[in-house]
């Protein structure tokens, strides 16, 4: 792991062979010091809620930016195309289902299908049909993912308006902000103009998804006040604990993951199968189950993930609870991990009660030795890259 040097306010990461140190600045015309409190992400110092000292909840922040978010989040990307047909109103009703719940962080994006759309529909059905302290919950969360064009500020503010109008919301409660192309720069631009606009009051919070480490320390450096930076993180995925982990101790930046039950792959239906035989085994038929088996190949193939999976089965039978369950569980215990993302497939299945059963899990010395233990394939960081390189290969 790279060693930190923390330099008035900002951490410098040293490679053995050289130290990379990036000028800041702020995004007024005069340059300036960045200092302490313009990096780091302050904690929450209030009396916590009986929700948040139970771990349901987490409050992502940075400096006078603050959202507090259920730790276990509902992934929408499954509504956009590929994994069933969705029908309006059984996905608003299944929404429902799970805020009711207590499960009531929703993420979405602006390329999910009908997503935004519906949680618009759902929002105003809370608004109606349940009290105001119910609605001061919810959270809905969406992404901004445009192409490396100039990122001037009237475009960026036209595409936050369309996603504050499907959403039906005067303000968005995080925008997470996603870039193609590193070798331009345009993305420190439009996180200038994204910051502008929560300055505005169209968005309570700015983040990230899928940047990596180097570019998340410019970013800092920058002066942008990101909360969190969403990114692919599972048992088999460890590469988020490899660099990013150590730069979001040092800033207070959160990490929200996805990917972290790899589609359902993570889960009993698949233990004890052998997809290497044509037929043999459960179908790959969702761009999730298809996407993660390719990680596991590079991870060091479908033998070595079975035994991942008994081990993790001997797990949850110790805990009376599911794989998934246990899958999640142990990302959440990761360092700087404050939320972890779990695909729904709004009116065609439901996993609330094992949601649920993760908050009151405690895994124990000898749970976390021996998935470790079993954990142990190639080293994905030195496969795939940092976090988010897997978008970024040619």
């Amino acid at each position: 792991m790279a060693t930190s040097t923390v330099f008035t306010g900002v951490s410098l990461f040293k490679s053995n062979n050289s130290t990379k140190l990036f000028t800041s600045t702020r995004f007024s015309d005069s340059k300036q010091q960045l200092s302490p409190n313009s990096v780091k992400c302050c904690s929450k110092t209030t009396t916590a809620t009986t929700e948040e000292a139970t771990g349901r909840l987490v409050t992502v922040k940075n400096g006078n930016d603050s959202l507090e978010i259920c730790r276990v989040l509902n992934g929408m990307w499954q509504t956009s195309g590929g994994w069933g047909r969705i029908d309006r109103d059984a996905a608003v009703e299944a929404m429902l289902r799970y805020a009711d719940a207590g499960l009531s962080t929703f993420d979405m994006a602006d390329h999910y299908g009908p997503a935004e759309d519906l949680y618009g529909i759902f929002i105003n059905r809370v608004r109606r049909e349940r009290p105001p302290e119910y609605l001061e919950k919810v959270r809905g969360l969406t992404k901004w993912v445009p192409p490396p064009v100039k990122m001037i500020s009237g475009y960026v503010r036209e595409n936050i308006d369309v996603s504050r109008k499907r959403m039906d919301v005067p303000s968005l409660d995080m925008l997470q902000f996603h870039w193609w192309d590193y070798s331009n720069p345009g993305y420190l631009d439009a996180l200038k103009n994204l910051t502008d606009l929560k300055e505005e009051g169209k968005i309570k919070t700015v983040a990230l998804t899928n940047f990596d480490t180097e570019r998340l320390q410019i970013i800092l450096e920058n002066g942008i006040p990101v909360v969190s930076n969403q990114v692919q993180h599972s048992i088999v995925d460890m590469r988020p604990q490899q660099k990013m982990a150590e730069l979001c101790q040092l800033t207070g930046v959160k990490l929200i993951t996805y990917g972290t039950v790899m589609g359902g792959l993570l889960s009993e239906k698949f233990l004890d199968t052998n997809l290497t035989i044509p037929f043999a085994g459960p179908p790959l038929n969702t761009p999730s189950l298809q996407k993660y088996k390719r990680m596991v190949d590079a991870w060091g193939g479908w033998s070595l993930f079975q035994t991942l999976l008994k081990t993790l089965k001997t797990v949850a039978s110790k805990h009376g609870v599911t794989i998934p369950t246990v899958a999640v569980k142990y990302i959440l215990d990761q360092t700087a991990v404050a939320g972890s993302m779990v695909g729904v497939r709004l009116g065609l299945s439901e996993h609330i009660q094992d949601t649920n059963a993760i908050f009151s899990l405690v895994l124990d010395e000898e749970d976390v030795n021996s998935i470790q233990v079993a954990q142990r394939g190639k080293d994905l960081l030195r496969v795939i890259g940092d976090c988010g390189d897997e978008y970024r290969r040619a």
